[in-house]
């Protein structure tokens, strides 16, 4: 019962210091070492015999330099890459030119609920290859933005989709999706094919629909009480905003990395065993070389590549960092105990099976997502509790591991203090507050549907 209490009130210590905006890296790794001692003081070792240092206090700290060892050389190494190679897409313009392609056929829908409606898809596939969910809204808020509002869709709706566009972490470029699968034993491709794939199809539909019909229950709604004006820009807006994208073959470059992962996985080719780090690596090659071949200016081709390791140091202070300390904090509530008693306490209900279980854990992913504003906080702080999880209730931990995966991206768009959701509510001139009023039901559907989707088909 003490680990319980132990462990509301540093959610809640957490919660609070979040709110008021302290950084969340320090506050959880601070919460983390915190309860770690108090395990100590209840006779729990915080490291196993082997690895212990001999004296209790270094200890303390050694779990968190374990842990940031084994993230940093591994999990850690796949998602600092990653940032890499976005931030030089971004730079030579790669990024743009994919959505200045993918734009394109917007402009010929007449309506602008439908429009939402395929603005989210077209967002959500984007985030295949552009993982970051703040980045992504800022790019589309900046190119698709002010063609949606030239085609009379409101700010706030408009808003509202970006917000969401990376609501499901997926692909091999998820940090989320990373851990997932290695918890699960797979590799990312198998784990994005096979898990991820089929409940994402259900519900980036359900996504799109439900954003058809609530916002604009919303603008009828808030335009008859006078809350909300329709406004109109100029289409040309958007030819501005991409006027420094890079030529049209440079939209195929963001995704390489993905074609190659699975072109050359056991799926496809097993002949050839290709790691992400590698496949990255050779994308970023083949975009040196072509951006090399394309511009015919050597400086300016290679100075650019000084952005790769820009992007990976910026990913690490950003999302590795957030790993390592939310993962410290999830060590130190497992050591004492109380995540482990409810759930052995959910696995010990009469009947209890994976929906039980799934309840469980979702309801414990969702609040922590909308309490942190963060989908990696939350999935890595209790993310390692799904193959106990699993095993308590006798099943596999790919029907547990995918939704829970997937809820944490959903209910982070909840959060009016999630930082896509304070990035694009800025530029639109509009409350967090109002874009959270018109997301939360949206991913409430989204929610029930991947629970559906994942009992269903996995």
């Amino acid at each position: 019962m003490f680990g319980i209490l132990l462990t509301l009130v540093a959610a809640g210590v957490v919660a609070w210091f979040v709110f008021k905006n302290y950084y969340p890296q320090t506050v959880l790794l601070l919460v983390g070492l915190v309860t770690l001692a108090i395990a100590c003081l209840m006779g729990i070792s915080p490291i196993d015999a082997k690895q212990s240092t001999k004296f209790l206090g270094f200890d303390i700290v050694e779990v968190v330099s374990r842990l940031m060892s084994s993230r940093l050389a591994e999990l850690g190494l796949n998602i600092m890459i990653i940032g890499g190679f976005a931030t030089y897409m971004e730079r030579i313009g790669a990024s743009k030119a994919l959505v200045k392609l993918c734009v394109k056929p917007f402009q010929v829908v007449r309506s602008p609920y439908l429009l939402l409606a395929l603005t989210y898809v077209l967002g959500q596939f984007i985030a295949l290859f552009i993982n970051s969910a703040v980045g992504l809204g800022l790019l589309l808020m900046a190119s698709v933005y002010p063609l949606l509002i030239a085609l009379g869709v409101t700010r706030v709706a408009a808003a509202s989709v970006i917000a969401t566009t990376c609501c499901l972490d997926l692909g091999p470029s998820s940090s989320n999706a990373m851990r997932a699968a290695e918890l699960a034993k797979m590799d990312i491709i198998t784990y994005f094919v096979q898990g991820q794939v089929p409940v994402a199809i259900c519900a980036m539909a359900t996504v799109a629909t439900l954003h058809f019909f609530v916002q604009r229950w919303f603008d009828k709604r808030d335009i008859a009480s006078g809350r909300l004006i329709l406004e109109t820009s100029s289409a040309d807006d958007v030819s501005k905003v991409l006027e420094d994208a890079g030529p049209a073959h440079y939209a195929i470059l963001p995704m390489v990395p993905l074609a190659l992962l699975i072109i050359f996985s056991p799926m496809v080719f097993a002949g050839v065993k290709l790691s992400l780090v590698t496949a990255v690596l050779i994308s970023i090659i083949l975009a040196i070389v072509v951006d090399l071949l394309t511009r015919r200016e050597v400086k300016q081709s290679i100075d650019s590549t000084k952005s790769i390791f820009e992007g990976m140091g910026k990913v690490f202070a950003s999302t590795v960092s957030l790993i390592i300390c939310a993962e410290t904090f999830a060590v130190g509530l497992t050591k004492t105990g109380g995540i482990t008693t409810m759930l052995m306490a959910a696995a010990g209900l009469e009947g209890a099976g994976l929906p039980i279980m799934l309840a469980v854990m979702m309801g414990i992913m969702i609040l922590a997502a909308v309490i942190t504003g963060s989908g990696n906080a939350a999935f890595f702080a209790f993310s390692p509790l799904l193959p106990a999880a699993a095993a308590s209730v006798g099943t596999r931990i790919l029907p547990l591991a995918v939704p829970v995966q997937l809820s944490a991206g959903l209910a982070r768009t909840m959060s009016p203090i999630a930082g896509v959701v304070i990035a694009v509510s800025g530029i639109a001139g509009v409350s967090p507050f109002d874009i959270v009023r018109r997301t939360t039901p949206v991913m409430i559907g989204g929610l029930v549907v991947t629970v559906i989707a994942s009992l269903l088909l996995l």
